[in-house]
Parts: C-alpha cells; structure tokens; sequence
C-alpha cells in the first residue's frame, strides 16, 4: 500500500505538522506493507491569520504543485486539509488529479472551525467548498463531538474518529511528581486565542499576591503579535522563564518539572492539542477551557480543571487554590499518567489510522 501524504510538516511545529511527521515516520515501521511518500505543504512563518492570502504565500503553494507528479505512483492520497475557505481549495489539484487517476483520498481535519467556515458561504464559494470536500472517500476527525465538521460533506459511515497521541520517548521514564508549590508549564505556540496573554496576566496577579510559584513558558511566537509577547516576558518577575522552542529531552524535562500545565486556548482553530495529552503523560493536573474537542477527552476534576476563557482573574484564583494544597492533586497525577498511558500511545493511533486507511 503506497501512501501519499499532503500536509504541512515541522518546522514550524503545530499540532497539525507533528501528526504528519508521526504518521511519515511510523505507519512503514509498524506495518511493513506500507511505504509512504510526502508533499510539504507547510509555510514557514507562524502566524495567527491563517486563511489570508498574500502573493508570498499563493507564489509558495503553486511551487508545490510540482509535486503533483507523485499522485501517480501512490495508492491512497491521505491529507490534512486547512480549515478556512483558501485552506481547503488550495488542496483542490491534487483531488482532482487523485480522482482522475481513481486514487482513494483520505481527509484528517485536526480541528472544529471547518463546519463554522463552511455555514456562512453561499453560491460559488459555498458550492466549490462543499465540492471539494465532496472529492474524499473518508474522512478523519479527532473525536466524536468534531463529525459535525465532516457530515456536510461525507456519509456519516465514511467519517472515522482518530485521537492524537503521545510520542513514545515521554513514557520512557517512571516519574514522581513533585508538589512541593505550584510548577507551571504552558507548552504550546505563543498565540493570542491560545491564551498566552491571559496566563502571563494570571502569573502577574499571582506574584503580586506572594503567592510561591515557579512558571516556564515555551513554544514558538505568533510573528503578529511577536514584540507585544516579548514585553509581557521582559515584564515578568524572575520565577517566570521562556525556553523559547523545545524538543526532545528539552521537552521532557520540562514536562517531568512542571505539575500545573494551564492551557487557557480558545483558538478558532482547535481542535485535540497535543499538548494535553504530553502534560498528562508525565503526571501534571490539567487547567484548560471547555473548548472544542477538549471535552471529548478531558474529564473535570478526574484530569484537572476547567478555567474560563479570557479570565486571568479566574485563572489566577484557580491557580492560589491549588498552591496551598499542592499535595492533595497526587491522584490527579497519578491518574493522568495511566491514562495517557493506556489509551494515547503512537502505536495505537497508528494501527488504527491503518485500519482506517485499509477498509
């Protein structure tokens, strides 16, 4: 079985990019009678406008198409599809030579904005939208609450759920969390609907409190907003750290240290973050928004707490709550380690995306 992959691929990292690098690099090594082939479609700068043209952007995508020519030689065509108008059209050459060529076409949408892009439109662009997508033998979503996103436009037997996961060197080590104060963690791209400000709001307010803590952010900077976020940093008190980017063991430490990941996101764009399921992983107690698929996965007070969205008072409340009894969230810990670990590894979203693939 001969794969194509479309999609964006790291750098820069979103959730979107690191599914795509997982699948490249494990769907051949778990099941031998798969070779998989790709088509880079990531833009290099990491903006929160996604879905604007620009000449830059439109002279980068028609360069891509020179990899048309790969579609011959593959089975499947599998894809990430943008979410917004231009996200979902720019895939269009592709369907359609995958169709002319009677390729079977998978779409994996990786987030909840699809369906609310799609309700609005009306005559052409209603119609080359829903067409588009029409083009797709199966689809993808994250979890149950997301096939909303895809029953416009598919049978409802043709959609499939697929979590993300946790890559495997996160559960190398066993781990003993300690709850000695509040050790917050943010891990993800610095973007406004992300939350970013409202945190660093929060971490202010708790300082000024004298409340004990110790806080690391790190992520990529949204480009838009890359020197109002670089102030707020300069602005925090020294038990506040941006790492900037990290990987690797850079990111598994930061995992293991930390035991409050905040996570405050109202991204038009979520979906499932990644992020979550690592933070659970290596034991930390989860405060998050009730926010797209998070629901789906997240269970208050089994693997941490709910925080409204855009309320760095509430954030902080939540956050002084916790401080003064660090000890009494071992169970919460213990539990999000387990849980990760029996449901979210690599190999069980990669057989199962195979079975999907192969149906």
């Amino acid at each position: 079985m001969k794969i194509l992959i479309i999609g964006p691929f790291p750098e820069p990292i979103t959730g979107n990019s690191l599914v795509n690098k997982v699948v490249f690099e494990n769907l051949p090594k778990h099941h031998s009678n798969v070779s998989v082939d790709v088509i880079n479609t990531s833009y290099s700068s990491l903006k929160e406008d996604l879905g604007k043209l620009s000449f830059s952007k439109v002279l980068y995508y028609l360069k891509q198409y020179a990899g048309i020519i790969k579609i011959f030689s593959c089975d499947k065509l599998y894809y990430t599809s943008g979410q917004t108008f231009y996200g979902v059209l720019k895939y269009l050459p592709y369907l359609l030579v995958a169709k002319l060529l009677s390729k079977e076409i998978i779409v994996h949408i990786h987030g909840n904005f699809l369906h609310k892009e799609y309700e609005p439109l009306k005559g052409f662009k209603r119609s080359v939208f829903k067409k588009t997508l029409q083009l797709c033998d199966k689809g993808i979503v994250l979890s149950k609450s997301l096939r909303k996103n895809l029953i416009p436009f598919l049978q409802e037997n043709k959609i499939f759920e697929l979590e993300n996961f946790v890559e495997d060197f996160l559960f190398e080590n066993k781990i003993t969390k300690k709850l000695d104060k509040l050790r917050i963690i943010y891990l993800s791209n610095l973007m406004t609907e992300k939350g970013i400000f409202d945190l660093l709001d929060s971490l202010k307010i708790l300082n000024e409190n004298n409340i004990e803590f110790e806080a690391k952010i790190a992520g990529g900077i949204d480009a838009s907003v890359e020197e109002e976020i670089k102030q707020k940093l300069n602005d925090m008190p020294n038990c506040v750290d941006y790492l900037g980017l990290v990987r690797g063991e850079d990111k598994k430490r930061l995992l293991e240290w930390g035991n409050v990941f905040v996570f405050p996101t109202y991204y038009s764009m979520e979906g499932q973050p990644i992020s979550i399921f690592e933070a659970m992983a290596t034991g930390n107690v989860i405060l998050t928004t009730e926010h797209a698929g998070i629901p789906d996965v997240f269970k208050e007070e089994i693997n941490g707490f709910y925080i409204e969205k855009k309320s760095p008072n509430l954030i902080a409340t939540r956050l002084q709550m916790m401080g003064d009894n660090m000890h009494e969230y071992i169970e919460i810990c213990n539990r999000n380690m387990k849980e990760a670990s029996e449901k979210y590894r690599v190999s069980t979203f990669i057989n199962k995306l195979y079975n999907i693939l192969n149906e």
